[in-house]
């Protein structure tokens, strides 16, 4: 049996994404988001959320890339003189991994992210991490033991399986075994480390060797190599540029991304293939704690 959920990720980042993100869900086949509780467009992307009762929201928690919730002062091992994330992720990782008044900010960080999700009045669909920075070690453990307090059930695992991702696009062969097999052990342990916890996971993701790329012929592609199982399509749309996006965003195709997942074509290969749409929250909802 193939289940799909469509994710739409950076939701509050800017307006654009939020427009997009929005317009996908009404007239295409997104039917989750994951949203940024600190972004410049967070307020905006819960008004729209709230409008849209079948829209499933998450938790995207930002520790690299981006400004935190708590002031500066209260986290300044995790931020720079400028008061933002560190851009580096592997410096990042060890920071994070070696440094007990860093895990202690970072802990504080992950909760108030949370305490601000809980204050929007959504209900918490699943939660993953920007740049999946939750598959570190450290940031993993953190996020379970403070989802714990704010109903965490469901976490994205960003396991893209080289064969089905080439076959569906036909490209880059050499560079999805690497990172398939380099991230095999991490996400092996992780997978254990959620079973173990009574989270909901997926089995696969499709996204992460094409970010920013996810145009209609590689989503049919996908669609039409879907694994059996539990698979993840996550997707950045936006209907336009916006000030002061990442430099690796200012290479993405979003008018490409949001035209595919609103195209009729897309839409109707889903049921076609005998796919089935679901979100984290309906999974976890089956699932015994």
């Amino acid at each position: 049996m193939k289940r799909l959920i469509v994710t739409g990720d950076d939701f509050g980042a800017s307006d654009t994404i939020n427009e997009a993100i929005e317009q996908a869900h009404r007239q295409g086949i997104l039917g989750t988001t994951s949203l940024m509780v600190g972004g410049p467009a967070a307020e905006d992307a819960v008004k729209r959320a709230r409008n849209m009762a079948d829209l499933r929201v998450g938790l995207h928690l930002v520790l690299v890339c981006g400004r935190p919730v708590l002031p500066a002062a209260e986290v300044p091992d995790l931020v720079d003189a400028n008061g933002d994330f560190s851009t580096r992720l592997v410096r990042a990782g060890v920071r994070f991994f070696f440094r007990p008044s860093v895990r202690r900010q970072l802990a504080a960080e992950i909760r108030a992210q949370f305490e601000s999700f809980r204050a929007t009045g959504l209900t918490l669909d699943h939660v993953n991490a920007h740049n999946h920075m939750h598959l570190h070690p450290t940031v993993l453990g953190l996020m379970l033991r403070v989802g714990a307090d704010y109903g965490l059930r469901a976490v994205r695992l960003p396991h893209e399986p080289f064969l089905a991702s080439w076959r569906a696009t036909g490209d880059g062969l050499l560079r999805r075994i690497a990172n398939d097999l380099l991230l095999w052990p991490l996400l092996a342990l992780n997978r254990r480390r959620l079973t173990r916890a009574g989270m909901v996971c997926n089995d696969y993701v499709f996204g992460m060797n094409d970010t920013g790329a996810m145009d209609r012929d590689r989503l049919l592609g996908f669609l039409a190599n879907l694994p059996d199982g539990i698979s993840e399509i996550y997707c950045h749309p936006a209907t336009g540029p916006w000030a002061g996006m990442e430099a690796a965003a200012a290479r993405y195709r979003f008018a490409d991304e949001f035209a595919a997942l609103t195209d009729a074509t897309v839409a109707a290969a889903i049921p076609g293939l005998g796919i089935e749409c679901t979100a984290f929250g309906s999974l976890a909802a089956g699932v015994k704690h």
